[in-house]
């Protein structure tokens, strides 16, 4: 999953930052909310953790011109604004949850977690593409019916592909999807990992589109 963190405090962005993509979130931070309705507009997260206390803009005119944008992106305000009308006001702008300032790191990946099992489920709890089966709740890869050990980026690669199968994903696509802004990252890095995915499913299972991408055809 990949969330775009819009926070202006650059010490807890990078603390939080640390904690997601620990908990295997890709994680983007943008410290102005017109930064981040352009970015939104290019290309949607996932997720967003939107902090309203922005310098540029009130953030909950950012909330109002992200859901101009995105109806169904999920939004989680992050706020030092933590009385009960400001919520009412936060949540009737658009946000799905809110969080007030001081929080406590498992209360918001607890959150996440829930955003991220609700896009699963409209996404498919488990995908099914011949003898692969993906679950998207447990990770777990399975190959007729075998277990099979993923690591994260692995995971994420092949959910993307099954979820896009008979659709050309695009190296750049892939990238942006599995690393965060300003991550090193080798050029041939998605290269590497659909080698190593190669080895643990069947022959022909993920195809090379010469010049542009990867592709799971419709078994």
């Amino acid at each position: 999953m990949q969330i775009l963190l819009i926070e202006d405090d650059l010490s807890l962005a990078q603390g939080l930052m640390r904690s997601l993509r620990h908990d295997r979130f890709t994680v983007n931070h943008l410290s102005l909310g017109r930064q981040a309705i352009n970015s939104i507009k290019t290309a949607a997260p996932d997720i967003v953790i939107l902090d309203l206390g922005l310098p540029d803009m009130d953030g909950t005119a950012v909330l109002a011109e992200i859901r101009k944008v995105n109806a169904s992106l999920p939004i989680l305000v992050l706020t030092a604004r933590g009385s009960i009308n400001d919520r009412v006001i936060g949540l009737d702008a658009g946000a799905d949850d809110y969080l007030a300032k001081p929080f406590d790191i498992d209360e918001l990946l607890a959150r996440l977690r829930v955003f991220e099992r609700r896009l699963s489920s409209q996404q498919h709890a488990a995908l099914q593409i011949g003898p692969v089966s993906l679950d998207n709740k447990t990770m777990q890869l399975k190959v007729d019916d075998a277990l099979v050990e993923l690591p994260r980026r692995e995971f994420m690669l092949l959910k993307i592909l099954m979820e896009n199968v008979g659709r050309v994903q695009t190296r750049d696509s892939l990238e942006s999807k599995l690393y965060s802004w300003g991550e090193e990252v080798a050029s041939n890095a998605v290269e590497v990992h659909v080698h190593h995915l190669r080895k643990k499913l069947p022959e022909g299972f993920i195809k090379t589109i010469r010049g542009v991408g990867y592709q799971i055809s419709n078994q």
